[in-house]
């Protein structure tokens, strides 16, 4: 079981603890058990080391401590402390909790004091001390076996503090009173069951203070032709007035699967009532479209014919068809929970002896001083699964599954309505309705639907929980006894248990060794038959095994109050949920931590291939050991999931990593692809605006050529330098003029006149831009020669259209503009 929120709220390793043990407190764990020299190592007290601290759960307190302590299942040697929640060991060589050694106080079954005396050197003086041993039944198919020094109380210390915490006197001396870190949530009647809104059903509230049925939920689904009154009356016929009523409703067809204890019909099976005929009539509603045909019913017994004869002696026994309209009676044939107990109990024998790591430390390949495979011979194999036949638990197994398929295939190929009930109602009928309701609604098995089937079939209808697990409840007075021994508690196959001189163990009819006979794993049993389940229907399921085995630990545990007490009544008085922890919440948290890939999803789930009841075939029926509950102490390698889902489970986190990695790359993608789009829209705009230029570079290269020519047309000469700079030089052609000197009368200063003679004219023009163009020398040029410029600068001629038409124009201008310059005075005249 998983051991998170500790005190400091992080898991801390011992090895990090500046307070170690002494070296007379370690042992070598690396030899045999034999070989270690108990008296060479002294006795110890001490406080508690602050390390362990860290591996505590809230509130969790140590009791009792013992040090130097031997696991000799595992052959390590270490340090085992006694909390009001567990026995924790903590191993000398890794300074860490130790899972093996490590149980909660309400999972012990059972413990026993054992000295094994071995052989003396004949050698020496001092006898050699006996071996002392502490033996630990679990209910999780544990046989611990702890060896303690010699000469020390420290066995002692810690079976005394064993008797004490393993049987309090109190309900609320358990360790669930004491820690609430998730909050419990009241135990509700599930929805789905009770909200059928027709013509046919309806939720009473007859039991509203549990006056009439202690052990049934408070609300109630019954027949809606069924008055309270007439529910009362039909109680009495009924074993614990648990009354037939409705566990599971099919909305299509209207079969319904219906609980109820067993009627008591007495000794000649002769007794009648009319009220609980007329009850489980009700629930045998018409077929719908059938006009008025009646539904037929299969009243299911779950026990053997003769045990339902033989109650009849204490005014039970069985239905008779003859008083039951249209039904049929059937007989499944399961044991009750004295034999479930036993099964359970020479299973886990047979686990221990023939696992590949026991309790006596010897692994099965070495016993018998055989060196095959097995131990031994092939005869003493096929002895071994014998032995496992012997037990009866996969034949126990096989029946409460065949039963539940046959209950199921009646409700969903026939349309059938079936009664279930054997003495009580509450253990086998639990098991049996349950498990019907997994197969037939899909619902069931997810974990939300998980969750609502147990809070219905078993803790709102009663399976009394405190009893079957051994655990006080309201109202108990005496101190408490652990369930029963198992069917064996002697070593039949290996050294250790057939030692010569060895002492005998505590009186086996001692207080601390009695079990209730009232305990039995049928809650286990139930859960053992929904993995079997699970293994032939792997895509069904929405949970995996682990969570079956975690959800497990957590009931056998009582660390939770969801499954203390006997009933809905009993925990509401004792106030369960403002006091403990709730189940629920605890492994909601720890899927949470994981997400999709925690171990409690099924990698195989696809609720598409299975929508509607699943209905296994006999053949199909036959079960295995449950090996990550059966195997997994003394075969840890076996019991580990299966290389197929462990592949599966490494190819899912691949793929997750590859889809985050997937998911980090497209966001990367999309902002390229954003800055893509926006460098490619900027380069469009720098396209259109070097396009806009081109076009603009080409008219004014246009333009220049035509200036270009129109000033040539005036005798000038133009040249281009490698600046982009223009100069333009204009002087008279010898052809056409001869040089001549042009007097130009300036105004007179200081009583001279002055002449300036000019034989050619030099321009020097820049080109510019047009904006700039006034301010240009070839604007200049432009304006002051061509007569169609305006005074602010501006052409009147379009596209410069005058230096292409109006070139004889200008020239004409020139020449008129020279004319203009002559004086009178020119010596054209006087020479005429």
């Amino acid at each position: 079981m998983a051991t998170s929120r500790t005190r400091s709220g992080r898991s801390t390793s011992f090895r990090d603890s500046d307070s170690r043990l002494t070296e007379s407190e370690r042992i070598d764990g690396t030899g045999s058990w034999d070989a270690l020299e108990w008296t060479k190592v002294e006795a110890v007290s001490r406080t508690v080391p602050h390390a362990v601290l860290e591996f505590l759960l809230e509130d969790e307190q140590v009791t009792v401590e013992g040090y130097g302590v031997f696991l000799v299942n595992a052959n390590k040697a270490g340090t085992l402390f006694v909390t009001n929640f567990r026995l924790l060991f903590l191993s000398e060589a890794s300074r860490n909790i130790l899972p093996l050694g490590t149980i909660a106080l309400a999972t012990i079954e059972k413990f026993n004091k054992i000295a094994l005396k071995l052989p003396s050197n004949p050698r020496q003086l001092d006898k050699t001390p006996p071996q002392r041993l502490l033996q630990v039944f679990g209910k999780d198919m544990r046989i611990i076996v702890f060896g303690f020094r010699p000469r020390t109380k420290q066995r002692r210390a810690v079976f005394d503090a064993l008797v004490r915490c393993t049987r309090p006197t109190r309900l609320w001396d358990l360790y669930a009173f004491g820690s609430g870190s998730y909050d419990a949530s009241l135990s509700v009647v599930e929805e789905r069951s009770f909200m059928v809104s027709n013509d046919s059903w309806r939720i009473s509230d007859v039991n509203y203070n549990y006056t009439m049925c202690p052990t049934y939920p408070f609300a109630l689904l019954v027949p809606k032709s069924i008055s309270d009154e007439e529910v009362l009356q039909a109680s009495t016929f009924r074993a614990r007035c648990r009354l037939p009523v409705i566990s599971w409703c099919n909305p299509k067809t209207g079969a319904v699967l219906a609980r109820s204890s067993q009627p008591l019909v007495g000794l000649m099976m002769n007794m009648r009532s009319n009220a609980d005929e007329k009850l489980v009539a009700a629930i045998c509603m018409p077929v719908s479209g059938s006009k008025g045909a009646r539904r037929k019913l299969c009243i299911t017994d779950a026990r053997p014919r003769k045990n339902a004869l033989a109650n009849g002696a204490m005014g039970g026994g069985s239905e008779s068809s003859s008083n039951y309209f249209h039904s049929e009676i059937v007989f499944l044939g399961i044991d009750n929970i004295h034999a479930m107990r036993d099964s359970l109990a020479r299973l886990r024998d047979y686990v221990d002896t023939h696992g590949t790591a026991s309790s006596d430390g010897i692994s099965s390949f070495l016993r018998h001083g055989g060196s095959t495979w097995g131990g031994g011979n092939l005869s003493s194999m096929s002895a071994s699964v014998s032995t496992l036949g012997d037990s009866g638990w996969l034949i126990h197994i096989q029946n409460v599954l065949a039963g539940s398929a046959w209950i199921a295939a009646r409700v969903a190929l026939d349309s059938a309505s079936v009664l279930v009930h054997c003495s009580d109602g509450w253990d086998r009928t639990a098991q049996l309705v349950s498990l019907a309701s997994l197969l037939l609604d899909p619902y069931y098995r997810t974990f939300k639907g998980f969750q609502a089937l147990v809070e219905k079939d078993w803790l709102s209808f009663g399976h009394p929980f405190s009893d079957r697990l051994g655990m006080p409840t309201v109202g108990s007075g005496n101190p408490f006894e652990l369930p029963r021994q198992s069917s064996t508690g002697s070593f039949s196959s290996s050294p250790m248990r057939q030692a010569p001189g060895s002492l005998p163990s505590q009186a086996p009819n001692s207080a601390h060794t009695q079990a209730s006979n009232h305990s039995s794993p049928i809650f286990l049993q139930w859960l053992d038959c929904v993995s079997q389940l699970l293994r032939m229907y792997p895509f069904a399921f929405e949970f995996s095994s682990s969570f079956l085995v975690e959800f497990l630990d957590c009931v056998l545990s009582c660390r939770f109050g969801n499954f203390l007490c006997n009933s809905e009544k009993e925990r509401q008085q004792a106030g369960i949920s403002d006091s403990c922890g709730c189940i629920w919440m605890y492994l909601t948290d720890l899927r949470a931590s994981e997400g999709s890939s925690h171990i409690h999803y099924n990698l195989l789930y696809d609720s598409s291939k299975h929508e509607g009841p699943i209905l296994p075939p006999a053949a199909a029926l036959a079960p295995t050991i449950w090996p990550q509950f059966h195997l997994r102490w003394a075969c840890p390698s076996e019991a580990e999931v299966g290389e197929v889902d462990t592949h599966c489970r490494g190819l899912i986190e691949k793929v997750s990593a590859l889809q985050k990695a997937k998911e980090v790359a497209e966001r990367k993608a999309n902002e390229i692809s954003s800055k893509v789009d926006s460098l490619t829209a900027e380069l469009q705009n720098e396209k259109h605006i070097s396009s806009s230029a081109m076009n603009k570079a080409r008219r004014e290269m246009k333009e220049n050529v035509a200036m270009k020519r129109a000033i040539q047309s005036l005798g000038c000469r133009v040249q281009f330098s490698d600046s982009g700079e223009c100069i333009v030089d204009i002087e008279s052609s010898p052809a056409e003029f001869r040089p001549r000197s042009i007097q130009t009368p300036l105004r007179e200063s200081d009583g001279m006149a002055q002449h300036v003679e000019k034989s050619d004219m030099s321009v020097s023009i820049t080109l510019m831009d047009d904006d700039d163009l006034t301010s240009s020398p070839v604007g200049r040029v432009c304006e002051s020669l061509c007569p169609l410029r305006t005074r602010d600068g501006g052409c009147r001629w379009p596209d410069a259209g005058c230096a292409q038409i109006g070139s004889q124009f200008v020239g004409l201008k020139a020449n008129f503009d020279a004319f203009d310059r002559l004086s009178i005075y020119d010596s054209y005249f006087q020479s005429g």
